[in-house]
């Protein structure tokens, strides 16, 4: 990508996380990039053309930081509590994509939201898997189901998620999903 490019994203991801798709134009991205329409048009069809690539580009971090802060982990156990506090966490700072995952309106009309949930949720289903799946092999978990186990587990968080995410930002956050953590593993290891 061209730093060009990548400064148009950037100063994108911010007026878009601020206003929105629908009241963000072509116009105003240009404007706060300090190029021109021309230009803008140049790398991107439209506005919609931007977006999917602020929401892919967000896609990458998120799953960047997820993968690198689990490899900093050594148990199961503490790979399940960072991955949920790693996600919390980054999709609260990733609005963008955080609104376009959980916004019916968004892949209403823009199909390719819909497309980025769920290979988002395929994503997180395989990482949570493969969690339990070495939790089981260390007997710790005991799982009938890891895939199954995985994807349950993923629906209940992303039922939590606007609640958390969205909390009082004086409220500690941490504290909510290590209780939530807690809870979690007592169901899952061996007894």
């Amino acid at each position: 990508m061209t730093e060009k490019k990548e400064k148009i994203l950037t100063i994108a991801q911010g007026i878009f996380a601020r206003f929105g798709i629908r009241k963000t134009t072509m116009d105003e991205i240009a404007k706060k990039s300090r190029i021109g329409k021309a230009t803008l048009y140049y790398y991107f069809k439209n506005k919609e053309d931007v977006f999917r690539e602020v929401i892919q580009k967000e896609s990458i971090i998120l799953k960047e930081t997820i993968e690198a802060e689990l490899k900093k982990v050594k148990t199961p156990q503490e790979k399940i509590i960072t991955y949920i506090l790693t996600r919390m966490k980054i999709l609260k700072k990733l609005s963008n994509y955080y609104e376009a995952l959980l916004d019916k309106n968004y892949f209403e009309y823009y199909e390719f939201i819909e497309e980025e949930r769920k290979e988002f949720t395929n994503y997180e289903v395989g990482v949570f898997e493969t969690i339990l799946i070495d939790g089981m092999c260390e007997n710790v978990f005991m799982v009938d189901d890891p895939k199954e186990t995985a994807h349950i587990i993923i629906i209940a968080m992303k039922g939590l998620e606007f609640p958390l995410i969205m909390q009082d930002s004086s409220k500690d956050i941490e504290k909510d999903i290590d209780l939530l953590v807690k809870i979690l593993l007592k169901g899952l290891e061996v007894r």
